[in-house]
């Protein structure tokens, strides 16, 4: 059995103004009535309740009127109800007479007290007593420590860009779509991180550090596939931040250290064996000095020694031949 979710339809409506004057005009028709109805009885002595009744009725219209007058500002809708069905969504800038007998739908955003600091944070933004806003707003998830691919613990901070397309999804399909719409980012989040390792150098292909974008992206993805039936649209996703949780940023620190030497000393050794290289061919070709095997090899160590060392090579002078 499928369960049946709402679509947003526009409320009937027409223009405030009108409604505005309509109501002005069964106050001035009431008073009219009852003006009669006094005259009657100071002038004839008598009364005749027809003007009574219908000075009294024009009131009580005037009022109902008055209850569906409607001011909208932009980016806010109001959802109705209307003897417990939805009846639409009011979310045209303006001022608008609806159906006087519909109920405004206060969603149950500020009602939950079980919310976190930052779902209570965000709910300030969200419902403006049974305004429902349209704007586009943000969502902060606490720091989260998620184990990576290879189960490195990874503190992971991301903010999330969201905005309500469809009001009666929103309202109707989910408790509370700012509490939804948390523990889905929290979910995904964890989901996304557990797919790559944290640096490149800790597996092959991709990771957190070096593919930032194609990760919020995935998560943007993510977090939309769920919250399509609260009537959310999920405008970007971004990872903040993103570090080795304490527990083992030291070691980790130590490994991208000795990586790092072991890095430099791969490009000295490889630029020292072309400098070597390149000075015997030029002494060869150039005729400078003619080296047996034994003393090419003499040399090849002891430029190695000078250009791969820690420390300034001590030159020595040699005075007397070169055997």
């Amino acid at each position: 059995m499928t369960s049946k979710t709402s679509k947003e339809k526009a409320v009937m409506r027409v223009n405030g103004f009108i409604g505005l004057l309509l109501g002005l005009a069964l106050i001035g028709a009431g008073l009219w009535q009852g003006v009669i109805f006094v005259i009657e009885i100071f002038e004839h002595d008598i009364f005749f309740w027809n003007h009574a009744v219908f000075g009294g009725v024009a009131f009580l219209v005037s009022i109902i009127v008055f209850s569906g007058l409607r001011v909208i500002r932009p980016q806010e809708a109001i959802v109705y109800t209307f003897f417990g069905k939805y009846h639409g969504t009011l979310r045209k800038e303006g001022f608008h007479l609806v159906n006087p007998f519909a109920t405004a739908f206060s969603s149950s955003v500020k009602e939950n007290q079980n919310l976190s600091e930052a779902q209570k944070e965000l709910s300030k933004w969200v419902d403006t007593g049974k305004t429902i806003s349209l704007k586009t707003k943000t969502i902060n998830n606490d720091k989260q420590k998620i184990n990576d691919l290879i189960g490195n613990p990874i503190i992971v901070d991301a903010v999330v860009m969201w905005r309500i397309t469809d009001t009666a999804k929103a309202v109707f399909d989910v408790d509370n779509y700012v509490e939804y719409l948390s523990s889905q980012c929290e979910a995904a989040l964890r989901n996304v991180i557990s797919m790559y390792p944290y640096d490149v150098a800790e597996a092959e292909g991709k990771a957190l550090r070096t593919s930032i974008v194609e990760v919020a992206e995935k998560l943007k993805l993510e977090i939309q596939e769920k919250v399509g039936i609260a009537g959310i649209e999920i405008v970007e996703a971004r990872i903040t931040n993103m570090y080795y949780a304490p527990e083992i940023a030291s070691a980790m620190l130590q490994r991208q250290q000795a990586k790092a030497v072991l890095d430099a000393k791969h490009t000295i050794v490889e630029g020292a064996v072309d400098i070597v290289d390149m000075a015997l061919t030029r002494l060869s070709e150039n005729g400078i000095v003619d080296l047996d095997e034994e003393r090419k090899a003499a040399m090849v160590s002891n430029l190695l020694v000078v250009l791969c060392g820690n420390k300034d090579a001590q030159p020595v002078v040699n005075s007397g031949t070169l055997y």
